[in-house]
């Protein structure tokens, strides 16, 4: 213990990353008052000195010390104690380690940043540069609309001069699609003092729910299933959206 205790202190010096799995106990105060009884678990100090401690299940820790925070390591009666504080949210947290199955430490590099592929203003944008997506005869006009009513994805017109609202989805689209894209063609239609008819709604989406089609089609509005953009598409062959699931 006394060694292990030793290394975690210079690890924390030299801004390492530091893995610990082992049973402990942990006594927090700060957002709540916690005490967890001893059980194994896992126990992660990152560079910017956030304290996790997770169980051997679920993705969330069971507690935590936020960014910033001070800790200090002592061996006690046996045990690497190790007490941490956040002054400025005014949390506390003592971790007694009573056994250590593994101990790691590595000062990681990573100055990216994600990219998040496949959203919706993709999708908006991908309709925009490629029309036909939609219809031969749809010419868009601008892409996420900014009205007092809200964002509209895509806005254009058709041959005939009706106005197009598209909303885009980008998982299943369901009943809060059809009311939300119902929503900009009434207000558009009193906006601009024409008739309802003369405002098509449609929405893009690669698949629509039973009763949210049965629905557009009751209200005169109309679907095309587009998928997201490539790159989303790509990493959707190798798993499930979340509108794949039941």
């Amino acid at each position: 213990m006394e060694s292990i205790a030793a290394k975690i202190k210079e690890a924390l010096k030299r801004n390492e990353t530091i893995v610990i799995a082992g049973e402990c106990e942990v006594n927090y105060s700060g957002r709540v008052e916690a005490e967890l009884p001893i059980g194994e678990r896992l126990l992660l100090i990152k560079a910017d000195k956030a304290f996790l401690v997770h169980q051997p299940e679920g993705h969330q820790p069971i507690n935590y010390m936020r960014s910033e925070s001070k800790h200090q390591i002592n061996v006690e009666e046996g045990n690497i104690v190790i007490r941490s504080q956040n002054l400025a949210n005014k949390d506390f947290m003592k971790v007694i380690i009573k056994k250590v199955h593994f101990y790691q430490s590595k000062k990681l590099e990573d100055g990216q940043k994600i990219r998040v592929v496949g959203t919706e203003k993709d999708m908006s944008e991908m309709i925009y540069k490629n029309p036909e997506l939609i219809s031969k005869d749809f010419k868009p006009l601008s892409m996420e609309e900014h009205t007092k009513y809200g964002f509209i994805d895509v806005f254009g017109h058709d041959k005939e001069g009706n106005i197009v609202i598209i909303e885009c989805k980008r998982f299943r689209a369901d009943l809060s699609a059809v009311t939300q894209l119902r929503r900009y063609v009434e207000k558009i239609a009193t906006a601009k003092g024409i008739g309802l008819e003369k405002v098509r709604g449609i929405i893009a989406a690669p698949k629509i729910t039973a009763n949210a089609k049965q629905m557009l089609e009751d209200w005169g509005y109309s679907f095309v299933a587009v998928n997201p953009p490539a790159s989303y598409e790509k990493y959707d062959k190798n798993q499930k959206t979340l509108g794949n699931w039941e």
